[in-house]
């Protein structure tokens, strides 16, 4: 018996950590985390600290057996959870349990402008993360949209710094309170795909403050997000991966981020760089992080064996590692170690709801003349649907927020669903864009090949509209290289196969047409005079047909805004026309001046007096109609340590239930240096019952009222004169109240 009880001490004894022999306080959930940290960091030995800060597979990097801290694993997002691929390859693993909800794409959530929908979004995406045992959520991004042809800007929240602020802390919050971080990327100036690892960004400090660095501030010190990832690009001639400015000056420096810098993948390319300039983690594809090598060389990666050389032979010291490792072990306590971690679920009815409610909320109704939407099944008997996007699985491809999903609903089959038969459908393909349907082993299963002519598609398109009361078009982009991809940038604004043409030949067959297009981009629409409605549908994920058919019959009121202008011309871009796009090559540089610096979005359209946008910024319909009073401030003039509020009345003037965007812009009538005509400083979005009323309120501070003075490096809030302008979009002012800072 007594050698049977030694034996069970024995055994007890060797599995636990060895810290935990000696009643470890990196244990002991009563200390804090810094206590916790620095009992951890003394634990380590030097090769388990180098073993840390650098990738043993594709997406997980070493915990410390030894101790019981767990390996660390990444995933890819932002709007979904990503299948499992091999240890060291690309290809699949083959599980037969990783398939997810998609939720929509970015672009379509910045478009609801609720920061309440963002944390539902967070909240969920987080809980499908925990579920399948995630440490990091790689996303969101919030890279500003700078030109339509970015292949990523589906991936981002558009080109307003405030509204990116805004809706990322709640996404950020709403992931992390499941025990996993979120990653927020890419930091910074990653704001296209064409030359994303050579190009070095020269731009001014005052855009880089006001314009490019703002939802990243937000995020950190008021999301209080977990982790950071480095863009491609470089910026001062450093990578951004490893940039003494970025990382270390304004992230850790100025906004005090005690998070994760990550690599992103392959965005390392210096050690000594990546030793002392910000960087915690890196990640990488092969052997060095960049380039195809021999499998399993995780050891040559530039924080991995040259690292602890260096070490080793004292050309450096341990200072930066133990500041990266206690970084590191700050991820852990704050995740895979907390013991009150929830446990999340995956493929949940409320995870599918809340995709639908985010899609239905971001879709935006760009035209409605003559009321043709929403459709009318009392008036309506055969509905003629054309377009290849109709039945498409946007869900596969697109780069690294490729998802292998439980199932997607077309936009055909939602339609087919919702009308049942009440009335006939009849689909026309109208043209071929990309057949192909499989993204790094993920296979859509869908056969799309068609060898017809485009007159024989054309002609059966066409004759499928005249025959119907009713034609709905599904075209736009898609998740193709040159389309909406990462590692690609677009070749124009123009629309791709020919759909240019089929629209206008379909507007000739029947008068009640309607164009969804499906894109995170804005596109040319040369057709416009001639279509009666368009919809801007996004990529919306598994619940892509259900949400796009609820507003297409009016089940759902569309209350989206577009979080981007349309531009009518490449050319009214100010990247395009005072900046460069894509940049002067020098040597293996490619240097890009961003020249229209705070000119961005709607201020450069605002700036160009006579260039008037397709679509402007902050625009988006509705199936009913919305008056506004005239607004009121309670102070005229205000001091830099008050504030003033200003109210309006909203009232719901139509027959439906409704949602509008009241926006709140202010203009600075008096600054010693240029400023934009107006800038977004609020936006509240308010649900009204026909014939309802509510008021809405603003504070407006000295934040609001301030600009990034690049000779004192800090931000001014000068006093002068004001203008606070209320509007339903950056082109329809509802009302303007003068004001004066003191």
């Amino acid at each position: 018996m007594e050698v049977k009880k030694m034996f069970l001490g024995l055994v007890l004894f060797a599995v636990l950590p060895l810290g935990a022999q000696q009643n470890p306080v990196y244990l002991d959930k009563s200390k804090s985390i810094e206590e916790r940290v620095e009992d951890a960091l003394h634990r380590l030995t030097l090769k388990e600290k180098i073993a840390m800060v650098h990738a043993q597979s594709k997406f997980s990097s070493p915990g410390v057996a030894r101790l019981g801290i767990p390996d660390f694993w990444m995933t890819d997002g932002p709007h979904g959870i990503r299948p499992e691929v091999l240890w060291d390859e690309w290809e699949q693993a083959g599980w037969s349990n990783d398939s997810c909800v998609a939720f929509p794409a970015l672009t379509c959530l910045a478009a609801t402008w609720n920061p309440e929908v963002s944390h539902l979004y967070g909240k969920s995406i987080g809980e499908e993360a925990r579920f399948r045992n995630k440490t990091v959520l790689l996303g969101p991004g919030v890279n500003i949209y700078r030109t339509p042809l970015n292949g990523r800007n589906f991936e981002y929240m558009g080109e307003d710094p405030y509204l990116a602020s805004r809706m990322v802390v709640p996404y950020v919050q709403g992931v992390q309170q499941n025990g996993v971080a979120a990653c927020v990327k890419h930091f910074a100036l990653n704001n296209q795909e064409v030359n994303r690892h050579t190009t070095n960004v020269v731009v001014d400090d005052r855009a880089l403050y006001e314009i490019y660095l703002p939802a990243f501030k937000a995020a950190v010190q008021e999301g209080k997000a977990w982790a950071i990832m480095g863009s491609y690009n470089l910026y001062k001639g450093q990578h951004c991966c490893h940039n003494q400015y970025l990382l270390n000056d304004i992230l850790k420096g100025e906004w005090g981020f005690d998070g994760v810098v990550i690599s992103d993948w392959g965005g390392v390319h210096d050690t000594d760089q990546a030793i002392t300039n910000g960087l915690d983690m890196e990640f990488g594809s092969w052997t060095n992080g960049l380039s195809n090598g021999a499998s399993n060389a995780y050891d040559n990666y530039y924080l991995a064996l040259p690292y602890l050389q260096r070490i080793q032979s004292g050309k450096v010291g341990t200072k930066e590692l133990d500041d990266k490792v206690r970084r590191i072990l700050r991820l852990a306590l704050r995740t895979t170690m907390n013991t009150d971690r929830p446990f999340g679920s995956m493929l949940s009815p409320e995870h599918y709801k809340a995709a639908r409610r985010i899609g239905e909320e971001g879709i935006v109704l760009l035209k409605n003349k003559n009321a043709v939407l929403p459709i009318d099944l009392s008036k309506v008997k055969k509905i003629a649907v054309i377009g290849e996007n109709a039945l498409k699985m946007m869900t596969v491809g697109g780069g690294s927020s490729s998802l292998k999903v439980q199932h997607e609903i077309s936009p055909l089959d939602g339609l087919k669903e919702r009308i049942g038969n009440k009335a006939e459908i009849v689909y026309a393909r109208g043209y071929v864009g990309d057949a192909s349907g499989e993204y790094n082993g993920v296979v859509t299963g869908q056969n799309l090949k068609d060898n017809r002519s485009v007159k024989e598609l054309t002609d059966e398109a066409v004759k499928v509209a005249s025959e119907a009361d009713c034609v709905i078009f599904i075209g736009g982009l898609n998740k193709s290289a040159h389309q909406d991809c990462e590692d690609y940038d677009r070749k124009g604004l123009g629309l791709s196969y020919g759909q240019d043409e089929l629209i206008a030949a379909l507007a000739k067959a029947n008068k009640n047409l309607v164009v969804v297009n499906i894109s995170g981009n804005a596109v040319a629409m040369p057709w416009l005079a001639q279509v009666p409605a368009v919809l801007q549908a996004w990529y919306l994920g598994s619940e892509a047909g259900h949400a796009l058919a609820s507003v297409l019959m009016g089940d759902t009121n569309p209350s989206g805004k577009l979080p981007f202008t349309f531009p009518a011309r490449l050319e009214d871009v100010g990247a395009h026309q005072s900046g460069e796009y894509i940049g002067t090559k020098s040597q293996d540089v490619v240097n890009e001046e961003y020249n229209e610096g705070i000119f961005v979005g709607y201020r450069w359209a605002d700036k160009q007096k006579n260039v008037k946008p397709l679509f402007p910024f902050g625009y988006g319909l509705s199936y009913t109609t919305f008056a506004y009073s005239k607004p009121a401030i309670d102070k005229k003039i205000m001091s830099s340590d008050e504030e003033v509020t200003l109210t309006v009345k909203v009232k719901n003037t139509g027959a439906r239930e409704g949602q509008e965007v009241v926006q709140l812009y202010i203009s600075d009538k008096q600054s010693s240096l240029p400023r934009p005509v107006k800038e977004l400083k609020g936006f509240a979005k308010v649900k009204l019952a026909p014939g309802e009323e509510k008021e809405v309120s603003f504070a407006i501070n000295k934040d609001a009222l301030s600009y990034f003075d690049d000779k004192k490096h800090e931000w001014v809030a000068e006093p002068g004169k004001f203008e606070a302008i209320v509007a339903a979009s950056a082109a329809d002012i509802k009302g303007v109240v003068p004001f004066e800072l003191k």
